[in-house]
């Protein structure tokens, strides 16, 4: 008698496999010393911890049939991608507008005591999804609507292939919520050096994972490196 097994998942043909990743974590802000800028946005390197979750990534999907890795101009996504990319043999290349949201008057890692303060403009960012609740901040609709469109075209350029995209957790957010149909403040919070897993083809995006960190610790804590 004839069975009929459980059929695996088979991107649909043309399609291609986009593999988004928070960078490693970066330096912590201390009061007084901002970040530098970059293009006018906070560039902190990795931290200690950051970059032992870039080798991990690295052993992660270093057994991937990887065709391209794709980093902001940021060094942050740069220094995360070195290990995987050393492995592979593959130069990453720039997409400048992956880069994260733009935090306006916050920026230079400013966000990060305002955000612990529970600042007024903080509070309205978390309560409507809208980074433009920032003084001066980039709209969450400006962040989906760049980011999108450059993995579009990414996937237009890589059919039938996968892609390793090391970006921003709120570019991550952005694009998860146009995945599944809702805007790019549902999605924040993805852990540094986590991987979700989108399939993108001509007709529509499939969100495969979210935050996987399985490589990197448990559940509800990360692992330090050694």
């Amino acid at each position: 008698m004839r069975s009929y097994p459980q059929p695996s998942f088979v991107a649909p043909p043309g399609s291609c496999q986009v593999v988004l990743v928070r960078h490693g974590q970066s330096i912590p802000y201390v009061d007084g010393d901002p970040f530098p800028l970059r293009d006018g946005h906070g560039d902190p390197p990795l931290s200690p911890r950051g970059r032992w979750q870039a080798e991990r990534l690295a052993d992660r999907l270093a057994a991937e049939p990887i065709a391209a890795i794709y980093v902001t101009p940021l060094c942050r996504t740069h220094q995360t991608a070195a290990p995987l990319a050393a492995q592979l043999g593959l130069e990453p290349r720039e997409e400048p507008d992956l880069r994260e949201v733009h935090l306006g008057e916050f920026e230079g890692g400013l966000f990060r005591k305002m955000s612990a303060l529970d600042h007024p403009a903080v509070l309205e960012m978390r309560r409507t999804g809208d980074w433009g609740a920032l003084p001066g901040g980039e709209t969450s609709e400006s962040l989906q609507r760049r980011s999108v469109k450059v993995i579009e075209r990414l996937a237009g350029d890589h059919p039938d292939e996968l892609i390793v995209v090391i970006c921003h957790g709120g570019v991550v957010a952005a694009l998860v919520g146009h995945a599944v149909g809702q805007g790019a403040g549902v999605y924040l919070g993805s852990r540094n050096g986590s991987v979700t897993h989108l399939v993108v083809g001509p007709d529509g995006w499939t969100v495969r994972s979210f935050n996987d960190a399985s490589h990197i610790g448990s559940l509800t804590a990360d692992h330090e490196p050694s």
